[in-house]
Formats: C-alpha cells, structure tokens, sequence
C-alpha cells in the first residue's frame, strides 16, 4: 500500500470517528431535551391545576357573597 493510500485510509477512519462521535452527541443532547421536555410539561401541569383551583376558589368565594 502507499503513502498515499494509507493517507486516505487514515483520513476516512477519522472522517468515520468524528461522524460517530457527533451523531452520539446528537443522540445525548435529545435524550436530554426529552428529559427536560417532560419536566416542563409537568411542570406546565400543576400550574394549569394551580390556575384552576384559584379560579373554583375566586367563583365559590363570589356565590358566598
């Protein structure tokens, strides 16, 4: 084998590594987005409860009036 060809060969294997290692951090940072999406849907939730309760508090609290 050449220089040549062993040079394309090297540079392919770290073309191939650098690949694998960016669509492994790709894969990690979703992962992690997903995580933090779910968070703030429940998160989102409880406010949304929160909201509700405050609003049936607010309406029982006129009818006694």
């Amino acid at each position: 084998m050449s220089n040549s060809q062993q040079d394309e060969q090297d540079d392919l294997q770290k073309y191939l590594e650098e690949k694998a290692k960016q669509e492994q951090e790709s894969e990690q940072e979703s992962k992690s987005f997903s995580a933090y999406d779910a968070c703030v849907l429940k998160e989102s939730d409880k406010v949304h409860e929160l909201i509700a309760e405050a609003n049936r508090v607010a309406v029982e609290h006129d009818l006694n009036d």
